[in-house]
C-alpha cells in the first residue's frame, strides 16, 4: 500500500481525459457484493477511491477521487431510496440539513409528483442584488392555491396578468382600497379620456401579449 509520500505517485490524480492507472487497487466480494478500492471505472477516466456494488451493478454507492468527477459521491439503486433520522430530536432542532457550498440543488421527479410536507412550509430567498432573492413559479397548466386565509404584502408593486379574462369574486363583501383608483378600457385606444389613460393601456396591452 502507498504512504503518504508515495500515494500521488501510485495513484495517477491527473484530471485529463486520458486513461487513469494505479498499482493499489483492491477488491472483496461475495456471490452477492463487493467493496473496492482505487477501482478504476469502465471508461478509464475516474478512479473511485471506493465503490459498493451488488450483484447489480446498477445498485451501487461510489466515492470517486480524481479525473473529471474528483470529490464526487454518487448512490444510484434500481428500487427506493430511504432515509430516516431523527427519532431521538426535538422538534425545534433542525435533524437533517442539505446544504450546497456553492452550485445548484436539483430536485427532480421524472416520471412522477414532487411532494414537501410538513407542519409548517417556509420559503426564503436571500439575495443582495436584483438578480437574487426571487421565487419563480412556473406550471404549464394550473396553479391552484386552497387556504383559509391568504396574504399578499408587496413592499413596492404587484401586478396580475392576464391575456384572456380576469375575475375577482367575494361572495361577502368586496372592498378595495386606494389613494386615487383609476380604471381604463380599451376605449381609450381610439380617443384618450379626460384624464388619460391611453398609455397606460398601450403599456399593458404589450404585458399581456
Amino acid at each position: 500500500m502507498p504512504t503518504a509520500d508515495n500515494s500521488k505517485q501510485a495513484l495517477n490524480t491527473s484530471s485529463s481525459d486520458a486513461a487513469q492507472q494505479n498499482y493499489c487497487g483492491v477488491s472483496y466480494g461475495t456471490p452477492y457484493g463487493s467493496i473496492n478500492f482505487a477501482h478504476l471505472h469502465k471508461k478509464g477516466d475516474v478512479t473511485a477511491a471506493l465503490l459498493f456494488q451488488t450483484l447489480n451493478a446498477e445498485h451501487s454507492f461510489c466515492m470517486d477521487a480524481d479525473g473529471k468527477r474528483g470529490g464526487w459521491t454518487t448512490s444510484i439503486q434500481p428500487g427506493h431510496f430511504q432515509l430516516e433520522c431523527g427519532s431521538s430530536s426535538t422538534r425545534a432542532e433542525d435533524s437533517l440539513m442539505l446544504n450546497s457550498k456553492n452550485g445548484n440543488i436539483c430536485l427532480n421527479a421524472t416520471h412522477g409528483n414532487l411532494r414537501i410536507e410538513a407542519d409548517s412550509i417556509e420559503l426564503v430567498a436571500r439575495g443582495e442584488k436584483t438578480d437574487g432573492g426571487n421565487v419563480k413559479i412556473t406550471a404549464s397548466e394550473k396553479i391552484v392555491m386552497d387556504s383559509k386565509e391568504f396574504h399578499v404584502n408587496a413592499k413596492n408593486l404587484y401586478k396580475i396578468v392576464s391575456p384572456k379574462q380576469g375575475e375577482i369574486i367575494a361572495n361577502g363583501v368586496l372592498k378595495m382600497y386606494g389613494s386615487i383608483i383609476r380604471g381604463v378600457t380599451d376605449a381609450v385606444a381610439i380617443k384618450d379620456s379626460k384624464v388619460g389613460g391611453q398609455k397606460y393601456q398601450k403599456e399593458q396591452q404589450r404585458i399581456a401579449k
